[in-house]
């Protein structure tokens, strides 16, 4: 069976594919469309579909439109109910749900051939938990909790995967959102709402929860596995910031109170989930899920024994749990997602020929690892730019910027490049076996979603990866699903003596993470990036930008 997954109506629209219960293929339209998010998450694009995307899936699987047994759309508008009566101030909401009905149409026009018939809503919630139940390995039989902003007419969904089966167990209505509250917050700080809320979690750590008791008035569980959430009087607490405007103790200490309530109340959901179903493992998915700070209390505060976080939880997931829950619900057997990478990639010839018309030197070296390792022991900065690209926010070592975490420095210098701002920490990659002498926390973590306190032996040989807390965000690496990037880090070691490599996404502020080979060499001519390694070739700014220099310049092709 073919199973077509798709996103469209908030944000982050995506496509998924699934054949015959494996996921083929993963996107987002952003990689496509250059549009951070896609979209903005507002009525009046509500009818924007990830096209792009939605092709590019189905010609990796070699189908057409017509092929197509399936088409989960992530929203069911037969379960919306007028944002009014939800307590929501969204007076064009209405319009947003008239594309929703219109959306197998919509879709017949964007994929010629495709049988409008063959699209089935699904409930938004559902195809998150979808997203993480059945996805996640070893979890045939799990708890699964979602929350985010809104689906329908709820903000959170504790359910339980039992075989094929999702039982949805209690559903938050509306206006009480977790999700929400924290848009309403990044807002508040002077942010981009919907888009920038992991800087409210980052400004967090340079504050103290003293608002804290303050906050609980308005966001705090009901002990019935549900929770209010709404009508925080933002500006009583601390003044509204403008963006661009530097931030204040104030400010941070807002963010503090905020993340220390939520995670309050997401332990006491999860500590209800788990009275219900006594489970060992718990799967988390929607926006709130990309909390890595309070995924980490989670993990290790709350009473399950393993805990699996989708790594496209946000929105774009809901593509895959929605194939996966129709796929199920036919008959077939879901197998859990092979990793992330799951977008586009290049052969060497098609990068080789990209690099040659772009007229660039470049060469092929005996191993782009060692090459990449010995430039980071120098100090440069590299762009690493391998294999399939990663479906959700996070670089996972496919489409990464790498440097020395050995000099402090770094981390300014990351975020000048990029475009940050600089209270924002950058991350740590490492190999699975090597993890637990450097890092303290919830291990492994492979999609770096969890958050890990730094060995105090540790802090002052890689003081570019630790956050003002004594924390870092890092990721495994399996050397089985990522022989590269392990002997990279081997390569590193054996030249600096440190286990651990700078990772942060390859992309410059308010723009996607790089995805095509001409995404990266914009990138890397456009800031102050050492060395590009691209498939199996290196590209050196300096030979890039001295004159006269061009084309092929050494190896064998």
């Amino acid at each position: 069976m073919r199973v077509l997954g798709i996103n469209a109506l908030f944000h982050d629209p995506a496509a998924a594919l699934l054949v015959d219960g494996i996921t083929v293929a993963a996107t987002e339209e952003e990689r496509f469309s250059r549009r951070k998010h896609g979209k903005r998450p507002v009525p009046f694009s509500a009818w924007e579909l990830p096209e792009q995307a939605a092709r590019w899936c189905l010609s990796r699987a070699g189908l057409r439109p017509g092929d197509l047994d399936l088409v989960a759309y992530s929203y069911d508008p037969e379960l919306a109910r007028p944002a009014a009566t939800l307590g929501l101030d969204d007076p064009w909401d209405s319009l947003r749900q008239a594309y929703a009905r219109h959306a197998p149409a919509f879709l017949a026009t964007a994929l010629p051939g495709l049988d409008p018939a063959a699209v089935r809503f699904v409930p938004h919630h559902m195809a998150h938990a979808a997203s993480g139940a059945f996805a996640a390995e070893a979890a045939e039989t799990s708890s699964v909790l979602v929350l985010d902003g809104r689906g329908e007419s709820a903000s959170h969904l504790a359910a339980r995967r039992v075989g094929d089966r999702l039982e949805p167990l209690r559903a938050q209505q509306l206006p009480d959102s977790l999700g929400l509250v924290y848009e309403e917050l990044t807002e508040h700080l002077g942010f981009l709402r919907s888009s920038d809320e992991f800087k409210v979690m980052a400004l967090a750590s340079h504050g103290t929860p003293r608002m804290l008791g303050e906050l609980r008035r308005y966001v705090h569980p009901t002990g019935d596995g549900g929770f209010r959430a709404h009508g925080v009087p933002w500006a009583e607490l601390a003044p509204p910031r403008a963006p661009g405007e530097p931030w204040t103790g104030d400010h941070a200490d807002l963010a503090a109170s905020a993340q220390a309530v939520v995670e309050e109340t997401l332990l006491d959901l999860v500590r209800w989930l788990h009275g219900r179903t006594h489970d060992s493992v718990l799967t988390l998915a929607g926006g709130v899920a990309l909390n890595c700070v309070a995924n980490s209390r989670i993990a290790l505060e709350g009473p399950f024994s393993r805990v699996w976080v989708q790594p496209a939880a946000g929105d774009a997931g809901t593509a895959l749990g929605g194939a996966l829950l129709l796929s199920a619900e036919a008959g077939e057997e879901p197998a859990p997602m092979p990793g992330a990478a799951l977008g586009r990639d290049w052969s060497d010839a098609e990068l080789a020929g990209r690099l040659k018309t772009a007229a660039v030197p470049f060469e092929r070296p005996p191993d782009i690892a060692a090459t990449v390792a010995e430039a980071l022991a120098a100090n440069a900065v590299v762009a690493w730019f391998q294999g399939r690209s990663e479906y959700g926010p996070r670089a996972l070592g496919h489409r990464s910027l790498l440097a020395h975490p050995g000099h402090a420095g770094n981390l300014e210098r990351l975020n000048d490049i990029k475009g940050r701002e600089q209270f924002r920490p950058v991350a740590p990659m490492v190999l699975t076996e090597r993890c637990a002498e450097v890092f303290d926390g919830p291990l492994p973590s492979p999609y770096m979603l969890f958050v890990q306190n730094v060995a105090p032996r540790w802090r002052g040989r890689i003081p570019a990866v630790v956050h003002v807390d004594g924390t870092a965000r890092i990721q495994t690496v399996d050397r089985r699903h990522e022989p590269l990037v392990a002997r990279m880090l081997e390569e590193f070691e054996r030249r600096t003596g440190l286990p651990v490599v700078v990772n942060t996404s390859l992309n410059t502020a308010g723009r996607p993470m790089v995805d095509d080979p001409r995404d990266a060499l914009e990138c890397f001519a456009s800031t102050p990036i050492d060395l590009l390694a691209i498939g199996p070739f290196a590209v050196r700014r300096g030979e890039v930008f001295r004159t006269g220099s061009n084309g092929w310049s050494g190896g064998t092709g």
